[in-house]
C-alpha cells in the first residue's frame, strides 16, 4: 500500500513522527488518537482514510470492511520502519461512515478480526465492527468552558444525578426502546436543572458488547456506544447539558476489560493490552482482563483515552471506577493466586504510577477538569496531589458513609439508639479524603431493592424515612450523588433493561420526595455554608453527637465566613417538644428547611419558620434554642441577622 510522504493534516490528525514515536514508546505519548485509529484525510487530492494500529507481534495486518466486501486482499497494511509495532496505510474512497476491522495474522498463523482500539464510531451492538468517522460538530459551549473552573471547583456546590442513558426513559408505544442522544437533550437537562442539580454522571458510555454490563465492560475506550446515535448526537446532548448550567461527568473504566473476540484481549495473537500470567491478568471475579500498566503502550493507550473524552466530547469530570482493585494485586484473590510487587508487597506498583501520570495529565492540560475515584478501601490520599506522595484525585467516593448510612436506616428506629455510633462514626474521617457520598447505581440492584425499600415501618415511616437519608446526606460534609429514581421514590430496583416509573410523580407522596430534592439542591446553592467547606473541618462542628438516647444529632454547617448553619435531626418517629439545643449566634433563627413539612408529605410539624434564641447556655454555647422536632425529620435553621456569632 501507498505510503506517501505529503498527507495533509486533517481534523487534527497527523502521522506518527520520530517524537511521537519516542513519546509512545516511553509511554508519555497521551494524544495517540491524533495519530492511531483511522482517520479521514487527502493525499495527492484524494480523499480517503488513513489506518494505523498497533500490533507488534503480528505478521500481517489488513483492513478489512464493507468497501472491500470483508477482504484482506487489497488492503494490506505496512508495518512502519521504526520497528514500533505500528502498521499504517492509506485506503483511498473510504470514508465516514464505512464499516471496518483489522484482520491480524499472528506470527503462528491464527487469524483474528479485531476492532479498532482507536476507533472514534462503531457499529451498533451486538455487530461489532469499527466504523470511520469525521466530527462535523460545532460546539456552542464556550461560555461554559469559560466559567468551568469555577463552577467546578472543589469549595462549589455538586449536586450529582447519576444516570443510566438506556433506562432513564423509553418509548413503550415504540417497542420499548431507550431514548436517542439527541431525545434525550430535549428532556434530561430541563429534569435536572428543574430539580436543582449541578452535575449529571452518567455510566460508560465507551462502546461496551453487553449492554447488561452497564457499560462496564467497553471494548472502544474512543467510541461512544452507539446504540443511542452517533458520536456527534452525544456532543449535542452534552452541549444541551451545558446549555442548562449542568456539568457532565463520564464513568470511566481504565481498570479491566472483556474478553470479547473482537476486543483488546490476545490482540496481535499476544497479551498486548493484558498481563500473560492470569494471576496479573484476568479478574476472577468479573471473567475481564486487567490492562499492563507496566507496559508504556498501555499507559499511553489509557491516558489518551481518558483526555480524549476531556478534549473532543467537553466532559467536566470522570469518575475512574473500581480504583480499588488496580491498586491491589490480591484483589479478589485467594493467597497463591496473585504475584508479588520487586518488593514482596501485595500493592500494584505499575498501577500507582500509571493513576499519578493520569491524573497529572488531567489537571496539566484542564484545570477546570476533576476525577473522582471510586475507591472502596482505606488507601490513603487518594485524593492527594501526587506531588505530595497521593495519588492525585480530585475527589474520592465516601464508600464507608453510604455502608454505614445505609445500615443504620434499614434499622427500626427503636433499635436506632443502641447503634448511635453508625451514623456519626464518618465525621471523624469526613476531611481525611475529598470524599463524595454516593447512593449510586449498586445499592439499588443485585436483590438489594430500591433506597425506598430499605426504609423501615409503614409507608409514611418510609417515606419519611427517606426524606431523612436525603435531608442528613444533603446537610453532612461532601459533595452529594443519587442515582436516578432516587428522587421520586422509585418503589421497585433498578431494571436496565426498563423505564424508570415516572408515573409515581402523580401519587403525593413520591411528588413529596422529588419537591424535597429540589429544595435541598435549591438551599445549596443558597447556602454557601452547607458547600464551601465541604472538605475542610472548620466547615463542620458537633452541637450534640451523643444524645442517643432520644436518637437525636444537632450540628452546624459553616463558610469561609463563619456564617453558622445549623441542622437538627429527629431519627424517631416520636417529635421532640421543647428541645433545647445550643447555638453559636444570638437572636432570631429561620426555619429553612422542614423535612417534615405537609408539602413533602409530612405531618406538618415544625416552629412556625422562626424561633429565638434565650441567654441560656448550652452545649458550650452562651445561648440556645427550645426548637420542636418534627418526627423523622431533619431541620435546617440560618440566623436571620449577621450579629456577632460565638
Amino acid at each position: 500500500m501507498d505510503q506517501p510522504a505529503d498527507r495533509a493534516i486533517a481534523h487534527g490528525f497527523t502521522l506518527l513522527s520520530d517524537l511521537d514515536v519516542h513519546l509512545f514508546r516511553e509511554g508519555t505519548h497521551q494524544r495517540l488518537y491524533r495519530h492511531l485509529g483511522s482517520h479521514v484525510t487527502s493525499v495527492n487530492g484524494q480523499r480517503g482514510t488513513h489506518f494505523a494500529v498497533w500490533a507488534p507481534n503480528a505478521r500481517t495486518v489488513a483492513v478489512i470492511g464493507d468497501f472491500n466486501t470483508w477482504s484482506e486482499a487489497n488492503h494490506v497494511l505496512a508495518p512502519r520502519w521504526d520497528g514500533c509495532g505500528v502498521w499504517e496505510g492509506f485506503v483511498p474512497g473510504v470514508g465516514p461512515g464505512d464499516l471496518y476491522k483489522y484482520r491480524v495474522e499472528a506470527s503462528d498463523g491464527q487469524v483474528f478480526d479485531k476492532a479498532d482500539p482507536y476507533a472514534r464510531s462503531s457499529e451498533a451492538p451486538p455487530a461489532t465492527a469499527s466504523r470511520v468517522w469525521q466530527s462535523g460538530y460545532s460546539w456552542r459551549d464556550q461560555t461554559w468552558l469559560r466559567e468551568r473552573e469555577g463552577r467546578n471547583a472543589l469549595d462549589a456546590n455538586w449536586s450529582i444525578y447519576e444516570v443510566h442513558l438506556g433506562s432513564w426513559r423509553r418509548v413503550p408505544e415504540e417497542n420499548n426502546r431507550s431514548l436517542t442522544y439527541r431525545e434525550l437533550a430535549e428532556w434530561l437537562p430541563a429534569h435536572v436543572r428543574e430539580l436543582g442539580f449541578t452535575h449529571v454522571e452518567l455510566l460508560p458510555l465507551a462502546e461496551h458488547p453487553f449492554y447488561g454490563s452497564w457499560g462496564y465492560q467497553c471494548t472502544g475506550y474512543f467510541s461512544p456506544t452507539a446504540r443511542y446515535g452517533t458520536p456527534d448526537d452525544l456532543r449535542h446532548l452534552i452541549d444541551e447539558l451545558h446549555a442548562h448550567g449542568i456539568g457532565v461527568i463520564l464513568d470511566w473504566v481504565p481498570s479491566h476489560f472483556p474478553g470479547d473476540g473482537h476486543g483488546l484481549a490476545y490482540f496481535d495473537g499476544t497479551h498486548l493490552y493484558e498481563h500473560e500470567d492470569p494471576r496479573q491478568g484476568f479478574h476472577p471475579e468479573w471473567n475481564s482482563y486487567i490492562f499492563n500498566y507496566g507496559r508504556n503502550e498501555v499507559r499511553g493507550f489509557l491516558i489518551s483515552s481518558a483526555l480524549y473524552w476531556i478534549d473532543e466530547f467537553h466532559v467536566d469530570a470522570l469518575r475512574v471506577d473500581a480504583v480499588a482493585s488496580m491498586l491491589y494485586l490480591d484483589y479478589g484473590r485467594r493467597d497463591g493466586e496473585w504475584v508479588p510487587n520487586r518488593h514482596g508487597g501485595r500493592e500494584n506498583l505499575e498501577a500507582i504510577e500509571f493513576l499519578r501520570d493520569l491524573n497529572e495529565a488531567i489537571y496539566r492540560d484542564h484545570p477546570g477538569v476533576h476525577t473522582t475515584a471510586e475507591e472502596s478501601t482505606a488507601w490513603p490520599m487518594v485524593s492527594r496531589p501526587a506531588s505530595a506522595g497521593g495519588l492525585g484525585f480530585g475527589m474520592k467516593w465516601n464508600m464507608g458513609w453510604m455502608h454505614d448510612t445505609l445500615g443504620y436506616f434499614a434499622r427500626d428506629p427503636v433499635h436506632r439508639r443502641h447503634h448511635h455510633g453508625e451514623i456519626t462514626f464518618s465525621i471523624w474521617y469526613a476531611f481525611s479524603e475529598n470524599f463524595v457520598l454516593p447512593l449510586s447505581h449498586d445499592e439499588v440492584v443485585y436483590g438489594k431493592g430500591s433506597l425506598i425499600g430499605k426504609m423501615p415501618g409503614d409507608e409514611w415511616q418510609r417515606f419519611a424515612n427517606l426524606r431523612l437519608l436525603f435531608g442528613y446526606m444533603w446537610t453532612h460534609p461532601g459533595k452529594k450523588l443519587l442515582f436516578m429514581g432516587g428522587e421520586f421514590a422509585q418503589l421497585r430496583e433498578w431494571n436496565h433493561d426498563a423505564s424508570l416509573d415516572w408515573h409515581l410523580l402523580d401519587a403525593p407522596f413520591h411528588r413529596g420526595i422529588s419537591d424535597w430534592i429540589r429544595d435541598l439542591n435549591h438551599a445549596l446553592a443558597r447556602e454557601p455554608s452547607l458547600t464551601e467547606l465541604d472538605f475542610e473541618s472548620a466547615g463542620f462542628q458537633w452541637i450534640d453527637h451523643a444524645d442517643a438516647e432520644r436518637s437525636v444529632l444537632s450540628y452546624v454547617r459553616r463558610d469561609v465566613t463563619g456564617r453558622p448553619v445549623v441542622v437538627l435531626l429527629n431519627l424517631t418517629p416520636m417529635p421532640r417538644a421543647n428541645y433545647r439545643v445550643g447555638v453559636p449566634w444570638p437572636g432570631a433563627w429561620r426555619e429553612i428547611l422542614n423535612s417534615d413539612a405537609t408539602r413533602y408529605g409530612g405531618s406538618g410539624i415544625g416552629n412556625l419558620g422562626r424561633v429565638e434564641t434565650a441567654p441560656v447556655p448550652a452545649h458550650g454555647q452562651f445561648d440556645s434554642l427550645i426548637v420542636t422536632l418534627p418526627p423523622l425529620a431533619v431541620v435546617v435553621l440560618v440566623p436571620v441577622s449577621d450579629a456577632g456569632a460565638h
